[in-house]
């Protein structure tokens, strides 16, 4: 079982802390400075912050404020608008997420205030959950210079949906500039401490731009008390240039931490650890944020207020929007079918995959999210974590990555503590849809989707089974056949039971690496050269529609394969048609990389087909017949797995 047995990383190197505020080589157990505590408010709650531009050139400034009409310049904390223009603020980042404070929270009235020179007119305006607008404050200026300015609404008439923004206005003659606009509630007795933690590998530069952005705004975020790095590659944030000065800037809110590679839970979990060694208050927020992300520093803000004003603890999600397709909003809330392994599902009324500059198709309104969503969890490319969750629930999984957060929210709600995806909160992170799926992780996803179905779902073995063995069937037919051992190894590993998380994922990504290995179209090549293939013989061969009769369809192409039948020799084949029932049709298929940087060659092979068709019809047998004893022994393990004590042993602390 977890915490008896000796940790598989023993031969890498200890996990060491070094809080750079000058306490360097130190054990984790007395590292850093930080202490976290409560405090005591100075003045109002900083909710969030009016901003018209983003933090990157990538970013649409109509993101933050839109211009209706007029010549206006929009900055970082400033707007000016020339005679006779309009800008509102119902926008992605301008609106206030009153449903979400009105349900959430026991804040019932919200103030915006800024600084306001020149002429113009400034409209409070709300919505309700289908959008429609009224204005419920509003002030008009002439000449002013550097006057304060403070706008007042109740959160009163939002619970099922709206929220709240600033319009701005000029008529002929007149110019007007309004800067630090500020959205501030009545502050809680006491301030929560809040840790920010970046679990990064290998991506430094990524990390470093994180940290140059927080050490940037470091004075804007008054709620955040610490930053951990929990660096666990070989290319170290610390070996760049900027580290220096970005530590100097961050002072003794930075700690960074080097430790054995253990995935992305080992990474964030990291962060909590460090947190519940050093706090004085079980009122403590840890703020996991991936490394890859362009931040907004203002989801601090926004993430933390809301926190420090829940009626009652519960985990606080982030959006993510697709990095590749800035305008684009990838989910506004979501959750899973556990039972059928089916992650990333829109809730009911939610917006995926939105162009948040443009409007719906149905109904042609704005694509804004009126509508207040329940998720079901929340990535953990930003996700705040309040401490009261890790102490009644325990640490996350030591899953490596894949499902941790999932499994997390789950576990959390079972105990009293829902997720909310809170508006407005956004991060870009790469596009999913741009990652391959034919990848080693898909291992990760495959066996950590089927614990987490055994730990929080009915677990229905035959409905699991048929899900299994759909999904080995079409990889089969699609000449995918590492990614078929893929799916054997993470189910014949479930089988093992709990002991396969007992080094947190070491092991297991190397054995499937290893197989993997012995598959040739695991691996991509440049389309101009692929090996013992022309490039000129390579023509695209486009698929026929989706099949209205799949179940026939499906037999006639498993007979066909079985008989060693094809229609094409050789082809390539787009990746958004590389289905089942077309690649199915070819000896040889060239298939292109969902991130476009490349190509698969899939080619049959009868005797590999029909060896991993039947080593897979058997294990997904045995899960049917072993699947409950094996659940029951994953129920008894998860308090020990998700213990304090067994996270220090894989951190060999």
């Amino acid at each position: 079982m977890p915490g008896k047995a000796p940790s598989a990383t023993g031969q890498a190197h200890a996990a060491t802390m070094k809080a750079v505020n000058g306490v360097n080589g130190s054990s984790s157990e007395q590292a850093g400075d930080t202490t976290f505590a409560e405090r005591t408010p100075q003045g109002r709650l900083l909710a969030q912050r009016g901003l018209y531009a983003g933090p990157s050139s990538i970013v649409s400034k109509d993101l933050y404020a839109e211009v209706l009409e007029g010549v206006v310049t929009r900055r970082r904390h400033s707007i000016v608008l020339d005679p006779s223009a309009r800008v509102t603020g119902n926008t992605y980042f301008g609106r206030f997420p009153a449903s979400y404070w009105q349900r959430w929270t026991t804040v019932r009235q919200v103030r915006l205030d800024a600084t306001v020179s020149g002429s113009g007119h400034l409209r409070l305006s709300a919505s309700d959950v289908e959008g429609e607008p009224r204005i419920v404050a509003a002030q008009d200026f002439e000449d002013a210079k550097g006057v304060s300015v403070s706008l007042e609404a109740k959160i009163d008439k939002f619970l099922d949906g709206g929220a709240l923004w600033l319009d701005l206005s000029t008529e002929a003659g007149e110019t007007l500039t309004v800067e630090r606009v500020r959205w501030t509630v009545d502050a809680p007795e006491k301030i929560r401490p809040t840790a920010v933690t970046i679990c990064t590998m290998n991506r430094a530069d990524d990390c470093m731009k994180n940290l140059e952005a927080l050490a940037a705004d470091v004075s804007s975020l008054e709620t955040l008390d610490a930053i951990y790095v929990a660096d666990q590659g070989n290319d170290r944030v610390d070996s760049r240039a900027g580290f220096e000065q970005v530590a100097k800037d961050l002072g003794d809110k930075l700690h960074y931490i080097t430790q054995a590679n253990l995935g992305g839970a080992g990474g964030f979990t990291r962060g909590l650890y460090e947190v519940a060694g050093h706090t004085e208050t079980e009122h403590a927020n840890v703020l996991f944020m991936d490394d890859d992300v362009l931040l907004e520093p203002d989801l601090v803000i926004r993430m933390t207020a809301f926190s420090n004003r829940a009626a009652n603890p519960m985990i606080v999600g982030g959006q993510m929007l697709n990095l590749f397709h800035p305008n684009q909003l990838h989910v506004g809330a979501e959750y899973a079918r556990l039972n059928t392994l089916e992650p990333g599902q829109p809730v009911e009324h939610s917006l995926s995959t939105a162009d948040l500059l443009g409007v719906d198709e149905e109904t042609g309104k704005p694509n804004r999210q009126e509508r207040r969503l329940d998720a079901g969890y929340n990535g953990w490319w930003s996700c705040l974590i309040p401490y009261e969750v890790v102490k009644e629930t325990g640490y996350p999984m030591p899953f490596f990555f894949q499902w941790d957060d999932a499994e997390y929210s789950y576990r959390a709600r079972a105990h009293g503590f829902p997720t909310v995806t809170l508006p407005g909160a956004g991060v870009w992170h790469a596009d999913f849809h741009w990652k391959d799926w034919d990848e080693w992780h898909r291992y990760f996803n495959l066996r950590n989707s089927i614990i987490t179905a055994a730990l929080h779902s009915p677990f229905n073995l035959n409905l699991l089974s048929r899900v299994l063995l759909a999904q080995l069937v079409r990889y089969l037919l699609g000449m995918q056949y590492g990614l078929s051992h893929t799916l054997i190894k993470a189910v014949e590993d479930f089988l093992e039971g709990p002991e396969i998380l007992r080094d947190g994922g070491v092991s297991a990504m190397k054995a499937i690496k290893e197989i993997r290995d012995r598959y040739p179209e695991t691996k991509r090549h440049d389309p101009t050269n692929v090996p013992g293939i022309a490039s000129n013989d390579i023509g695209i061969i486009n698929t026929a529609p989706r099949p209205s009769m799949q179940r026939l369809v499906l037999i006639k192409r498993i007979v066909d394969r079985a008989l060693g039948r094809t229609r094409f020799g050789l082809g390539a084949i787009p990746t958004d048609e590389a289905h089942w029932w077309h690649v199915a049709l070819f000896d040889t298929a060239v298939v292109t990389d969902a991130n476009q940087e490349g190509v698969r060659v899939r080619k049959y092979d009868r005797a590999r087909m029909i060896g991993l068709a039947k080593h897979g019809v058997k294990v997904i047998n045995r899960l049917r017949k072993e699947g409950a004893a094996v659940q029951e022994q994953y129920k008894r393990a998860m308090p020990e797995l998700t213990s304090r004590e067994n996270w220090k042993r894989l951190y060999e602390l």
